[in-house]
């Protein structure tokens, strides 16, 4: 008779149970120093392309080694979450928001429901030591989920599935137990150069290389003060965010609607005009943003990209 390990009974028990609480995909890897990806990382703050993201540089070791955040951790078990929605904005003259934007803020939709997983492992194997990330913690969670078989990182730098896109969101845990461990899929960006040939800020200047001081996201977000002038004329309409590398990915062809309440958008939202964005008032946007990741930018940074916008 043949009898079921430990390692492979948990490894189920985890993936079943991620499904269950609407994950898409789930890949393991086992907890080590990522030494080449430190190196590139280390390449990258050097060259100064994270401009004023200062966390970035931040906690180098522990963004390196997973060891470092959880001591005794086995395992980082990546996670994808579809966000791809099934309405989209309705007027096209109107400033536009990044997909991810439209429903409840991700962060916290997601890490209640890793710590749920976490509870779930808990109780079904015993005492264990985890940690739960979601995009706020010093984890390099793509080179992970490309590791554990989620996808691969594409040109535009993003991680793509070739049955699903890239419209998910990342997460992970960190776990002091050790699972069956999954490994790297094949790369099928080919040839395509589609997402560089559309970045309208020459962003991604060249194949698997991004210069995040000059992304649309890193201007109409992380950026705290004014928007350099450089970049007039050049945001395509993005008020907060941009999609432009996804939409244009032909790998996204295959995106399917996701199935989180939490996410779908408010009808207001969708049904602003570039009239009613330009005279947004902070009171409608506290009503329209309620709980949503746009609060990052606050009512001054939106206002600032809104005009930004119309100056063009």
């Amino acid at each position: 008779m043949l009898v079921q390990s430990n390692t492979s009974r948990y490894t189920q028990l985890l993936k079943l149970k991620a499904k269950e609480l609407g994950f898409e995909d789930v890949g393991i890897s086992k907890a080590a120093f990522l030494e080449d990806e430190a190196r590139k990382l280390e390449a990258w703050l050097h060259q100064n392309q994270h401009g004023e993201m200062a966390y970035m540089d931040n906690h180098f070791e522990l963004r390196t080694d997973p060891r470092k955040l959880l001591p005794g951790a086995k395992s980082v078990v990546s996670l994808s979450y579809n966000y791809f929605p099934g309405e989209h904005e309705q007027k096209p003259e109107a400033p536009k928001l990044a997909k991810y934007a439209y429903g409840k803020d991700y962060h916290k939709v997601l890490k209640k429901k890793l710590k749920a997983l976490i509870q779930y492992l808990e109780q079904e194997i015993g005492a264990i030591n985890g940690r739960a990330f979601v995009d706020s913690a010093p984890v390099m969670e793509r080179v992970w989920a490309q590791k554990s078989g989620l996808g691969w990182i594409g040109k535009n730098t993003l991680l793509l599935s070739k049955g699903k896109g890239s419209f998910f969101f990342l997460a992970e845990l960190i776990l002091d137990i050790e699972f069956e461990y999954d490994g790297p899929v094949k790369d099928y960006c080919g040839s395509c150069t589609k997402c560089l040939d559309a970045c309208p800020t020459n962003a991604l200047f060249a194949p698997y290389q991004m210069d995040a001081s000059k992304c649309i996201s890193y201007l109409t977000i992380e950026l705290k003060d004014k928007i350099p002038s450089e970049f007039q004329g050049k945001m395509e309409n993005w008020m907060y965010g941009c999609d432009i590398c996804q939409d244009v990915c032909p790998i996204n062809a295959r995106a399917k609607a996701h199935q989180e309440p939490a996410f779908v958008p408010k009808e207001d939202i969708l049904a602003m005009g570039k009239q009613d964005w330009e005279e947004l008032t902070e009171d409608v946007f506290e009503k329209l943003f309620e709980g949503s990741a746009v609060k990052r930018a606050k009512y001054a940074g939106l206002k600032r990209n809104i005009f930004f916008l119309k100056e063009k």
